[in-house]
């Protein structure tokens, strides 16, 4: 990797790793709905114009934009909307990863190694004591919220394989192209959303007093979290090894943590970060074990 990739895999960590204060910022003036609404909107309708079709079928356009538009953002939306906490989100989303594990064996047929599987027991440890710490009180994960931040991890790991399909039937597709038209599809299910949950009145309240923090927030979450981010980190998957690129997401809930508390003051409790610690070892382990068993069985046989 050039320093060039090493800047452009940072510069993702940091924007994702804001991405769910960001989130939280939205969300007080708008709906999940609405705010998943507008931010689709602004990724995808200001560029259709001077983005060409990305020359991937239509099927996995349609399908990633319901998978990471409506299902990741639709669940990590009303989670942290119904007590999710920002610094939580950005660890329990790792998860996806495991995912994405099982779903490749399942419909890909892609093998796991143990080493992998032995992460997913690590990680499934930490999941259940950051479950259990859950309350209902100021700055407290509350279970729903949780519940909901684990589908939204489940479906980006299907958005995952949505793009590894995209990616052998049209190899060097262009992945911001692809993602501008993507993002067109969870519009009109969140616009729909919107006003069913909230109401026509309620929504046109909403986008009349817009303000400041909400639109700042929207145009976060579009041109940086979604068109900056998801393009660079898709150009670093081709360029190089998955197993040099997603290694870097491991310092994702690093950053979220530390904005999450900077931001809003958030603690976890010693068994949350009990838990965050069991994710981030089984995700170590996912990614790294391969090389800490090779190491072993060289010291074994001399």
């Amino acid at each position: 990797m050039t320093h060039r990739d090493y800047l452009a895999a940072l510069a993702v960590v940091v924007i994702w790793g804001l991405n769910f204060v960001v989130m939280k910022v939205g969300l007080q003036g708008l709906s999940p709905s609405l705010l998943g609404a507008l931010r689709f909107a602004a990724a995808s309708l200001p560029f259709l114009l001077f983005v060409p079709w990305p020359r991937v079928p239509l099927r996995f356009v349609l399908a990633y934009g319901l998978a990471q538009g409506v299902g990741q953002f639709g669940f990590l939306f009303f989670a942290l909307h119904l007590g999710m906490t920002a610094g939580m989100a950005s660890v329990v989303m790792q998860t996806q990863a495991f995912f994405t594990l099982g779903l490749g064996a399942l419909l890909l047929g892609e093998r796991a190694r143990p080493q992998q599987w032995l992460g997913v027991g690590l990680a499934a440890l930490g999941l259940g004591c950051i479950a259990v710490a859950h309350g209902e009180g100021p700055q407290q994960m509350t279970l729903i919220g949780f519940v909901l931040t684990l589908g939204a991890a489940f479906m980006w790991a299907a958005s995952n394989i949505v793009a590894r399909h995209a990616s052998a039937t049209a190899p060097g597709y262009d992945p911001k192209a692809f993602i501008v038209w993507s993002s067109l599809v969870p519009v009109l299910p969140f616009l729909g959303a919107a006003l069913w949950i909230d109401g026509p009145e309620t929504v046109g309240t909403s986008l009349a007093g817009l303000s400041l923090g909400s639109l700042l927030s929207v145009l976060y979450l579009a041109w940086l979290a979604t068109l900056l981010a998801y393009t660079l980190w898709t150009r670093l998957l081709q360029r190089h090894p998955v197993g040099r690129v997603a290694p870097f997401s491991l310092l994702v809930p690093v950053v979220g943590l530390w904005a999450a508390a900077a931001a809003f003051g958030e603690q976890p409790s010693p068994l949350q970060w009990l838990g965050s610690a069991g994710v981030l070892a089984g995700l170590l382990v996912h990614q790294f074990g391969a090389l800490g068993l090779g190491a072993w069985r060289r010291w074994r046989t001399g």
